[in-house]
């Protein structure tokens, strides 16, 4: 089967932003207009193409990235949808690791919110060139030139308007082009795929040829081509600007800025063309790289480091070996597991054996599928650029690399936060024990932000995520989609455990039974580590104290003894742990010795070391009617919260501040009673900080 569409012509997009800015709602109109859908679904009717979870559908949010693809002037677009809420901001993470491109939708009214920063800086993080589309300049309070603004402060990026909103509220009719100098307004009657051109307003004149002037202003400042012009008086030509825009983006120098309604079908086409124009197809991004496999090393589960293994680099060709990387794994009930791919490089057929490099076993596809959101197209062979679903795939999970056998390689991974809350589970009966613990295993290998594990004091079964909606999800799919009876217990914050002195351990292991014995004796010194920095292990040994054949197992050891803290059991981080001293014995020291013994040792320099309780403590932001703001603040001063701003939102108020997770549960009953269900919140986790002693004496109490 030949490709579909060049690589020149290919753009995969994300659409990114803050919960209820308008993502899904926007790619609806998206999927209407290039002819994929031929009705508009809406999120509040629970009719949205992109949303086609049951818990999507009830709550009128995104949970789960969905990809889809569509055409648009002889371009193929491939769209993920990714979810707005922060309890999900892993399903963000790894779309953004596999796109080239994104569109990043913003409230006209809220502008750059919490969850707006952080997928923004996700972005920043993979270096994907992105659009700003300020959507809703119908609603009440929408302000272009106050968004424009946030976006720059905020976020410190470079906002370049290509368009400005003729009107705004209700008055909000249509949008000007400011490269045509045109005025675009839509037709209600065709759900706003008729448009037409027109002339700029009369009394929009000055406006739009001072927002032109300060356009090519600024582009002068990043595009040598449009400088030289700029000081010579010259006119810029409109191509000479939307070749210099789309260079400028790709450089990360710009981001254009687009404006419109989704809901009320205005801005979404211009948008479109802002996708084809200025953002990159797979061939004018930076070639990934990944580490090269040799036959010895094709067994490994991890990569290996950059010192054992050449860098390959492996271009958007299709000539190239094949390399994908899977970046998503999802269920399916008719279909079985779907690993998710990103094609860099090469081509595969179905059936085609291919090595999964990551843990080096060899797989078979049996099937390449095209995915709009949960329905599929199969495939008979996949190309470079291609963002597409494998089926038959047994051993493979998010993160891994797919290649041909005859060229192995190893792409970069992603990384995943850990999980900030916890909530006991239990099967019903005997006959869910065995359903419960294969659902959990089906919904971990799925979302790596979610983890299964057992209390060794309780022998209880954990689940741990993101959040309280996230937890909230996983119970609701066990319930309805794996039919699993579970109760569930209060959720528990994911303490951890540092030490705020330096001390030192002694360990010694030493049997002595006849014949071959064991002895080990390890001494080690603790100290706090920088923040964030997890575990770190010195070998500071002088001489042969220690043999080297046995260094590795004191790390290993040394590492063990931070699974479980000596204040609650809570994992232990931010600790240097360096071995200084020891003694082996000609015979009888082993590997397994010099383990526990330094195990042993580690234990006993933490317990010394004064050791401290870690929360999370989330950054929260209320907004709320001005009447209600007193109210508010008392209450999260209340929950141990600092507040740390106060802003106008339109006509609310945005409270901002950090308060501590353990006080933040059932928060959305609290709020909604002290403000007549009037005042929304957003809460995303920030930093781990000490718990204060008088809560600590609670916490630790019961260990």
């Amino acid at each position: 089967m030949a490709r579909s569409a060049q690589l020149s012509e290919t753009r995969n997009i994300g659409i990114m932003a803050h919960i209820d800015a308008g993502k899904t709602t926007t790619t609806e109109r998206i999927l209407f207009y290039t002819g994929v859908n031929y009705k508009i679904g809406e999120v509040h009717d629970g009719a949205a193409t992109m949303d086609w979870m049951q818990q999507e559908q009830e709550r009128g949010i995104t949970i789960t990235s969905a990809a889809t693809t569509c055409s648009w002037k002889d371009h193929r677009i491939n769209i993920i949808d990714t979810p707005g809420h922060v309890d999900f901001t892993v399903e963000v993470e790894r779309s953004l690791r596999v796109l080239d491109g994104a569109i990043a939708v913003f409230c006209g009214v809220g502008g750059v919110e919490p969850q707006s920063e952080t997928v923004w800086r996700q972005a920043d993080r993979y270096r994907v060139p992105r659009l700003a589309f300020v959507n809703k300049m119908d609603r009440m309070g929408a302000n272009f030139d106050n968004v424009v603004s946030m976006i720059e402060n905020r976020l410190g990026a470079r906002p370049l308007p290509v368009q400005l909103p003729i009107g705004s509220e209700d008055a909000f009719t249509g949008v000007i082009d400011l490269l045509e100098e045109r005025a675009l307004f839509w037709d209600d009657e065709s759900q706003g795929a008729e448009f037409r051109s027109d002339e700029i307003p009369a009394d929009m004149l000055d406006d739009a040829a001072l927002a032109r002037d300060q356009l090519i202003e600024r582009l002068a400042d990043f595009d040598d081509e449009v400088m030289a012009k700029y000081l010579e008086g010259q006119e810029v030509t409109v191509s000479e600007m939307r070749t210099a825009i789309r260079r400028s983006t790709l450089n990360l120098d710009i981001v254009p800025v687009f404006c419109g309604s989704a809901f009320k079908n205005k801005g979404v086409q211009p948008l479109m063309d802002g996708v084809v124009n200025f953002l990159p197809s797979p061939t004018e991004v930076p070639a990934v790289e990944g580490l090269e496999v040799s036959g010895k090393k094709k067994g490994r589960k991890n990569a290996p480091a950059a010192g054992d293994a050449e860098i390959v680099v492996r271009k958007a060709d299709d000539s190239e070996p094949f390399a994908a990387l899977v970046f998503k794994i999802q269920t399916d009930k008719h279909a079985g597991t779907l690993a998710y791919l990103r094609v860099y490089s090469g081509t595969a057929k179905t059936g085609e054996g291919l090595l999964d490099a990551s843990t080096g076993r060899k797989e078979r596809v049996g099937r390449f599928l095209q995915m709009h959101a949960n329905k599929r197209q199969e495939l008979d062979q996949v190309y470079a650029g291609d963002i597409v679903a494998a089926v038959g795939l047994k051993g493979v999970v998010t993160g891994h690399t797919l290649c041909s056998p005859k060229a192995p390689v190893i792409l970069e991974s992603l990384d995943f936060p850990d999980p900030v809350i916890s909530i006991a589970i239990e099967p019903k009966t005997t006959a869910d024990m065995e359903k419960l613990g294969q659902a959990l295993d089906r919904l971990a290998i799925e979302d790596p932000s979610f983890n299964v594990s057992t209390d060794t004091e309780t022998g209880q079964m954990i689940i741990s995520g993101m959040g309280e909606l996230h937890l909230e999800i996983i119970v609701d799919r066990l319930l309805r989609e794996f039919g699993v009876g579970a109760n569930v217990g209060r959720p528990q914050v994911a303490y951890k455990e540092t030490i705020s002195a330096q001390a030192s351990g002694h360990g010694e292991y030493i049997k002595q039974t006849g014949g071959a014995g064991e002895f080990a004796i390890v001494e080690v010194e603790v100290e706090p580590g920088e923040k964030g920095s997890g575990f770190e292990f010195e070998n500071a040994l002088r001489g042969g104290a220690i043999p080297t054949e046995y260094i590795d197992a004191v790390e290993q050891g040394c590492r063990e003894s931070i699974d479980s803290g000596h204040l609650g059991g809570y994992p232990v981080v931010d600790v240097r742990i360096r071995v200084v001293d020891g003694t082996a014995h000609e015979t009888d020291s082993s590997e397994r010795a010099f383990g526990i013994a330094a195990s042993m040792a580690a234990n006993d320099g933490l317990r010394r070391a004064a050791p401290v309780l870690l929360e999370p403590i989330m950054d929260v932001e209320v907004v709320t009617p001005e009447e209600f703001r007193g109210a508010i603040q008392g209450d999260l001063n209340g929950r141990r919260g600092q507040i740390k701003g106060i802003e106008m939102r339109g006509a609310a108020q945005a409270v901002q501040a950090q308060v501590p997770l353990s006080e933040m549960f059932g928060y959305v009953s609290s709020v909604r009673s002290m403000t007549q269900g009037r005042a929304g919140y957003t809460m995303q986790f920030s930093h781990y900080s000490q718990v204060p002693d008088a809560i600590m004496q609670g916490i630790v109490a019961p260990y």
